[in-house]
Order: C-alpha cells, then sequence, then structure tokens
C-alpha cells in the first residue's frame, strides 16, 4: 500500500479493474476537450481493424503539440533526447512524422500515452504495460506488441487533449534522467538485443561524464556555482544508475 508504482503499473491497476467495451489511458496533467472521448471511440467503433486511437494533443497555449512517432531506429535511440541529436539530421525529422500532415487521420506506429483509448479486446489479447518500463518507452513498447498482433494504431486529430507536458517529472530532473534512460536501454535490449544495449549504455554512461566535466569546468571559474554543483551532484546520481543498469538482462 503507498508504493509508486510507476506509470506502468499505476495504469495496469486501472486497467485490470475496468471491466467496459472501451479502456483509456490518461495522463493526471491532461484537459479533454468536450467531444475528445466521444470522438475516439466513434472511430473505434466506425473502424473494426483499429485497436488504439489517440487525439491531436496540444500545449497549455493552444499550440500543436507532436504526439506521433515511428518506432524508433538504432540511430534514434542512441541520438534522440541527448545533445547530439543533430546528428541525426533527417531520421530525427522521419521519427516525428514531420513528411505527414498533422491535421489528417492516419496511420502510425505509436502515439505519445497521454491519452489513448483501445478496445477491450486488444486489452484481453495483448495484455498490459510492460512493468519492466517504470516509465517511458513503455506506450512505444506497448503498442509495438499490439501491431504485432495485428491491429492498427491511428491519430485521429478531430480529438483534441490539453497536455501539460512533464508537469509532473520536471519536479525530479535527476529521476527523470534516470528513468528516461533506464528505459530506452530496456527497449533496445528488447527489441534490438542484449549487444546494442549494452553499447548504448556505454555511451550514455560516458555523455554523461563528459556534461560532468563541462559542469565542473564551469564550477571551477565560478559561473553559476550553485547550478554547476547540483548538476554534478544529478549526473553522478544518473552514472551510479546506469552502472547498475549493466547487470539489466532482458528476459
Amino acid at each position: 500500500p503507498g508504493a509508486n508504482l510507476g506509470f506502468t503499473g499505476g495504469n495496469n491497476l486501472g486497467l485490470g479493474a475496468a471491466r467496459g467495451e472501451w479502456l483509456m489511458l490518461l495522463n493526471p496533467d491532461t484537459e479533454l476537450y468536450p467531444t475528445a472521448l466521444p470522438t475516439l471511440v466513434d472511430f473505434l467503433d466506425s473502424h473494426p481493424a483499429v485497436g488504439v486511437a489517440g487525439p491531436e494533443l496540444r500545449y497549455a497555449d493552444g499550440a500543436h503539440q507532436p504526439s506521433r512517432r515511428r518506432f524508433p531506429t538504432l540511430p534514434t535511440l542512441f541520438f534522440e533526447s541527448t545533445p547530439l541529436a543533430w546528428l541525426l539530421g533527417p531520421l530525427r525529422a522521419r521519427y516525428y512524422l514531420e513528411d505527414r500532415p498533422a491535421d489528417e487521420p492516419q496511420p502510425v506506429d505509436w502515439l505519445v500515452g497521454a491519452a489513448l483509448v483501445l478496445r477491450r479486446e486488444v486489452y484481453d489479447q495483448v495484455g498490459g504495460l510492460d512493468e519492466r518500463f517504470f516509465m517511458y518507452y513503455e506506450e512505444c513498447d506497448w503498442q509495438r506488441r499490439i501491431k504485432a498482433a495485428g491491429w492498427s494504431i491511428w491519430y485521429v486529430p478531430e480529438a483534441e487533449v490539453t497536455h501539460h507536458e512533464a508537469a509532473s517529472s520536471d519536479q525530479v530532473v535527476t529521476q527523470r534522467h534516470i528513468r528516461f534512460n533506464q528505459s530506452r536501454v530496456r527497449y533496445t535490449a528488447k527489441w534490438h538485443g542484449e549487444g546494442w544495449a549494452r553499447l548504448l549504455l556505454g555511451r550514455l554512461w560516458l555523455l554523461f561524464a563528459w556534461q560532468s566535466v563541462i559542469e565542473g569546468a564551469k564550477w571551477l571559474v565560478g559561473h553559476k556555482r550553485a547550478l554547476r554543483a547540483a548538476r554534478l551532484a544529478s549526473y553522478r546520481t544518473v552514472r551510479r544508475a546506469l552502472r547498475a543498469e549493466s547487470r539489466y538482462s532482458a528476459r
């Protein structure tokens, strides 16, 4: 009782307790437009081959928030969401489906899990979220399993949801770094093999070590020392967690 089960464990409790024909994942930092839920349910009801439907996400100011993705390739897993993301070039735009209009319904590989509606039949067939992912990458893994089971995933922009992105995780930056990178490594192990996961793990450790060198140099010259000290402590904690993650083995 009172244990933090993470995004996956908490949602799995809800999914297991639900009894309806339609199931929904909805982040606590979201606000549904009035017609969002009926629009998604109607879409699923009229497209029997679609297993999961998701809305267009919007920032608090109403601007479009990218939520469509292709499954991450190895280059994406190694470089996206790091200071070297620019090395991806056009691969980064492809990952975010920038080659497709965002105002048209379309099949996708996966959608950000802030708001998703699925059929009970899908849940009964595929099961819930993989709890080896405490948070991050869990919805990507889940939708990859759903697609592998023969269902399609659709983005339905007629449904709109405001998503106050990262409102919770921004409060704990060190833990966000740890959880995100642990899940990135575990996803790589599960879908690309242990060898690639270990290479990724080593690369991430070196990245945080290099960032520590940079922060240490700034501390030495007296630039915002309190901030640099906090970052050094954070990166040290992240490196310890990544070293511990080397014992992880996909089963």
